[in-house]
């Protein structure tokens, strides 16, 4: 078959399976099956630049309508060879650089890690809620860590395809993991959790917080990654008032953005002490001033308009 497009011209042969053609705005997919392994090119006919895609695995859950495994040639415009995890809203979970597989490869990834590293170098334990790929598991594997995440499926893709060999992860809703912790036990509590509609509401209600406190010893810190937008956004406005109904001192950064209007990853810290970052390294990131929100609470019947 043959599609002709602002002078691109494109045939693919499909073996054994149909052939599949999406449209994305400047985009074209083409998918070639051969061997049992999904291949296509993205061609973006602005840039005329393109990357090369073999899909790993796509699986279904009760929990995330599709998982997808795939490997690419281009990630957020950085050229080489990765493999990431993606859930079915197209948000990319996970990602390593096959040829450095040690790397931290997602910014929000790296900035938490630096973060929990200048806070408190000499940290032992913490929790985690939101498993992924394992990045921070793995990264402090010489600490005490426990995961808690809600999908099987994603546990598993973790191990077979990501390489991740810790056995420190409980499958289960992370809320109800965490409840059954010993109180005043952990140094940090990490929750990077996420649905196709952001961070599970029960993962910011005021009850939620409270029992984070409690788990948390005297020194600890909350780390919590968020999606959105630094201002006029009532869903963040919401969170973090929440949070700072709970912690007398919270901090909010932001991921580097072309202007304040763009999504983007932010950090929100929450502890019962000072928070301090010593020397002028912020891990890339900008502290930000949120709104004031209304609080979450656990009867909620949904999330706010972000508008």
């Amino acid at each position: 078959m043959a599609c002709h497009l602002s002078s691109v011209n494109f045939t693919v042969c499909p073996i054994d399976h149909h052939l599949h053609e999406q449209y994305n705005r400047n985009d074209i997919r083409l998918y070639v099956f051969s061997n049992g392994l999904a291949r296509y090119r993205n061609v973006n006919l602005t840039r005329r630049r393109s990357r090369i895609v073999n899909l790993l695995a796509e699986e279904s859950s009760e929990f995330n309508v599709r998982i997808k495994v795939f490997e690419t040639t281009r990630l957020y415009g950085e050229l080489g060879k990765f493999r990431c995890l993606q859930f079915s809203d197209d948000a990319v979970q996970g990602a390593i650089d096959l040829k450095n597989p040690k790397r931290i490869v997602l910014e929000y990834q790296k900035a938490m890690i630096q973060l929990m590293t200048l806070i408190n170098p000499e940290f032992n334990r913490a929790f985690v809620i939101g498993h992924g790929i394992g990045t921070i598991a793995a990264y402090y594997s010489d600490k005490k860590i426990k995961v808690a995440e809600i999908d099987a499926k994603v546990v598993e893709l973790s191990r077979r395809l990501f390489d991740y060999r810790l056995d420190n992860v409980v499958v289960g809703d992370g809320r109800d993991v965490l409840n059954d912790e010993r109180s005043d036990f952990y140094d940090y509590l990490v929750v990077d959790a996420f649905t196709p509609m952001g961070t599970p509401l029960r993962l910011t209600a005021l009850t939620f917080f409270q029992m984070t406190s409690e788990k948390l010893n005297s020194s600890g810190t909350l780390f919590m990654n968020v999606f959105g937008k630094p201002n006029k956004d009532r869903l963040i406005n919401a969170i973090y008032s929440t949070l700072r109904e709970i912690y007398p001192y919270t901090k909010a950064y932001s991921l580097p953005a072309k202007d304040d209007s763009e999504v983007r990853n932010m950090i929100l810290l929450a502890s019962k002490k000072p928070i301090v970052l010593p020397g002028k390294n912020k891990a890339g990131l900008s502290e930000i001033e949120l709104e004031e929100g209304h609080l979450i609470l656990d009867n909620d019947r949904g999330i706010p308009d972000r508008k």
